[in-house]
This record gives C-alpha cells, sequence and structure tokens, in this order.
C-alpha cells in the first residue's frame, strides 16, 4: 500500500485535474462496479452550478449533521491538502483514510488509470460507504452531464448561479454551459434553482424534472461584513452573494424534511474569509468573473473608505483580463504574483496586463512587500487563484513564517 504522501504523489503525477480532464462516465462507471458500487450506500444530494458551488453544499452539509445525520461532503479543488476534499460529519477524512481509499481503487483502476478527479471521486464515495455515511452531499467537478460524479442517484439536485468559467469545455455561451449544468437533473428527482441569469433559466426550465418552485421568504435581510441574517436565518458566510446560496441551501434542506437553521454552522475556507485582523487580510478565491463582481461588490460596500493592498495570481486559463478590470481598479496598492502551480500566469504577464503593480515571485514575498509599508488601518486582499489562497492560508498556520502579529491560527 502507498503512504500518503506517495498516494498524493501519484495523484498530482496523472496530470492537473482540469488540464486532463477527460469527461464521460464509462471509466468511473467501470471503477465503481468492481469496487461494488459503493455509491449506492447511501443517499445523496448533487449540487452543480459555476459559483457558490462548494457554499450551498457546506451549508446544507451543516444542516444536516446539525439535524443528527451522518454526512458526507465531497468538493473540489482542495486548498492545502487533498484530504480536504472528503469530508465525514464536519472534519476531513486521515491520511491513513485517504491512502486506504486510494490503495482500494488503484487495486481496480485498470488501464489507462483513471483521471485525478475519477479517482478521487471514487475515494470519496467508498470512504463514504465504508465509514457509514447516510447522506452525503456531492459537488460536481467540471459542468455536470459528463461529470464522474453524475454516476449518483440523488434524492435531490440543487443548481446554483450559471455563469462563465471553463468555455473549452463546456461552451462559449451561457446556454452550452447551463445546458452541461442541467444534466445532473434526472426524472422525478426534485431539483432547487438558485436564481439564474434569464438566458440560464431558459435552459435549466427546459430539462427540469420536478422542480420545487416555492419561492423562499426573505424577511429582515440584514448583510454585514460578515455574513447575513433573513427569515430568522442566520448565514455565517460573508458577501452578498451567499444570500442567494443560503437560500438554496435552505430550500434543500426544507425538501428534506430537516430545519434550515443548521446552515448558520457552515465552514467554507478561502472564500471572503479573514485570517487576521489588525490589518484586515481576507481571503478569497474569485477565479472567474462572476467571483470577481461579487468581490468587488463586497470591497465597495465594506471597505470603499480603506486602503486595499491587493495580491493577486492566476491560472493561465482563467479570464484574466476581464477580471483585472473588475477588481484591479479597486486596488490602492497592487502586488502581482503567482501560486506554485504549472498553469500559473507570471506576475510578470499579469504586470503587462495591468499596467501597474509590484511583482512577487511567490505568496511570501508578496507578503513580504506588503509589511514593509502596511498600516494596521489597511486591508489585504489575497485573491485570484484558488491555489494562491490555499498558499496564504497554509502559509498563516506558521508563525515563524507569517509576517503579521495578528495572525489567524487554527
Amino acid at each position: 500500500m502507498l503512504t500518503y504522501p506517495d498516494s498524493v504523489r501519484f495523484l498530482y503525477a496523472l496530470g492537473n485535474e482540469i488540464k486532463t480532464a477527460k469527461l464521460g462516465l464509462d471509466r468511473i462507471r467501470a471503477v465503481l462496479a468492481a469496487l461494488d458500487n459503493p455509491q449506492n450506500s447511501f443517499k445523496s444530494i448533487h449540487v452543480a452550478g459555476t459559483n457558490g458551488k462548494g457554499s450551498t453544499c457546506a451549508m446544507i452539509d451543516a444542516g444536516l449533521r446539525t439535524a443528527g445525520i451522518r454526512t458526507g461532503l465531497f468538493t473540489s479543488p482542495h486548498l492545502i491538502e487533498p484530504t480536504e476534499r472528503i469530508v465525514i460529519d464536519g472534519m476531513p477524512v486521515t491520511p491513513r483514510q485517504f491512502e486506504q481509499a486510494f490503495d482500494a481503487v488503484h487495486k481496480v483502476a485498470g488501464d489507462p488509470h483513471p483521471t485525478y478527479f475519477e479517482t478521487v471521486t471514487a475515494m470519496g464515495f467508498w470512504l463514504f460507504r465504508e465509514m457509514r455515511v447516510e447522506t452525503a452531499v456531492v459537488e460536481t467537478g467540471l459542468g455536470g452531464r459528463l461529470d464522474a460524479t453524475n454516476i449518483l442517484a440523488p434524492v435531490l439536485t440543487v443548481i446554483t448561479p450559471i455563469d462563465f468559467d471553463h468555455e473549452a469545455y463546456l461552451g462559449g455561451t451561457i446556454e452550452a454551459i447551463a445546458t452541461e449544468k442541467a444534466g445532473i437533473l434526472k426524472p422525478g428527482v426534485p431539483a432547487i434553482f438558485a436564481r439564474q441569469r434569464p438566458e440560464a433559466q431558459s435552459i435549466l426550465d427546459r430539462h427540469v424534472p420536478a422542480r420545487l418552485t416555492r419561492d423562499f421568504e426573505i424577511r429582515d435581510l440584514h448583510i454585514s461584513a460578515r455574513g447575513s441574517e433573513f427569515s430568522g436565518l442566520k448565514c455565517p458566510l460573508a458577501g452578498e452573494h451567499q444570500v442567494e446560496n443560503a437560500i438554496a441551501a435552505a430550500m434543500a434542506l426544507e425538501a428534506l424534511g430537516v430545519s434550515p437553521k443548521g446552515i448558520e454552522n457552515a465552514v467554507w475556507p478561502g472564500r471572503l474569509e479573514q485570517i487576521s485582523p489588525n490589518p484586515d487580510i481576507i481571503l478569497d478565491g474569485a477565479h472567474n468573473p462572476a467571483g470577481a463582481r461579487a468581490l468587488a461588490r463586497y470591497l465597495e460596500r465594506f471597505y470603499a473608505d480603506r486602503k486595499i493592498w491587493m495580491i493577486y495570481g492566476a491560472m493561465r486559463d482563467k479570464a484574466v483580463d476581464e477580471i483585472a478590470g473588475i477588481l484591479f481598479p479597486l486596488a490602492s496598492e497592487l502586488i502581482l504574483t503567482a501560486p506554485g502551480n504549472s498553469r500559473a500566469l507570471r506576475p510578470e504577464a499579469l504586470r503587462e496586463i495591468a499596467g501597474r503593480g509590484h511583482v512577487a515571485p511567490d505568496i511570501s514575498a508578496a507578503l513580504g512587500l506588503v509589511r514593509a509599508s502596511v498600516s494596521e488601518d489597511d486591508v489585504i486582499i489575497i485573491t485570484g487563484s484558488l491555489f494562491l489562497v490555499g498558499e496564504a492560508r497554509a502559509l498563516s498556520y506558521n508563525k515563524h513564517s507569517w509576517p503579521f502579529s495578528g495572525a489567524w491560527s487554527s
């Protein structure tokens, strides 16, 4: 059996999970059949969309756990360790559990080996069965129709807001992307849709099996820098866009016969997450235009009177020009860097796009540049790639490497 580090290295050697994605269900179907179809041993809620999938999954999972249900949560990508992708009863699986699941899947993988995402999907389903999960909340990886998670027979489907992302795989129009996301909808399975663009909604309406159309009544809405309250519910996730995700999660829980109040216990790292005070340091994986717009609204609403230091890094396959136009004008000081990933865009290339800003080779150097001149009244935003956010979050765990005295710690 490979150790945890060796299993992780093997997965990474399979190639980047987006760049090497092979959409289709034949490989995952064969692997799961060889494992005696673990996905049939638990109830599942299947969630697709462009933005808010992970947040919505986290809130549904929190609600189910609050109700005493043993849950599994499968999301991607991870921020620091791959174990974060497979969560049981609110806790990421251990390295030992991860390596056992990898061993079980690897033994039946065949040749060619399933992709990174297919392998981890099968691992998650295997662990959910082995750990006797009652209900799993499962986020799609890429699209929906041909995503490896679409092997599920869910009791409920949820589609969060659809926008532009991964156009090379899903199509260059909202209609094409919505068609791929709608592929998780199944006859007779109830569906909940978050508020959508009109062109996406029209596609979803054509595919809808048994949509739950009752509107959630919003009363006494209050949005703060740290979350929101409405209709007697508390959403602990920051950003006004999270209200829509919380409504979708609340409707999903009600459809499952569970009180939605449990969403107040949700945690979703790396999305408008404050990790340090004085100065405020906020992490947000705004890696596509919709995410950038949500971050921009948040900054304009709560930090318009503060000096904003923005540390930004991105992948080459993202809509960097559009994101730059949304976010960079809000930055008083701009530091351009790159996560340690082969798909990362060079900081120098970002500097050409921005027409301004300082260049730093990595997140540690970027934070060092900021530390030299930042004031306690300023705010530091680390954004762009979730890989960069993960690196910043990992760095914040190490008091010897983290340059700010008010560092968050677990």
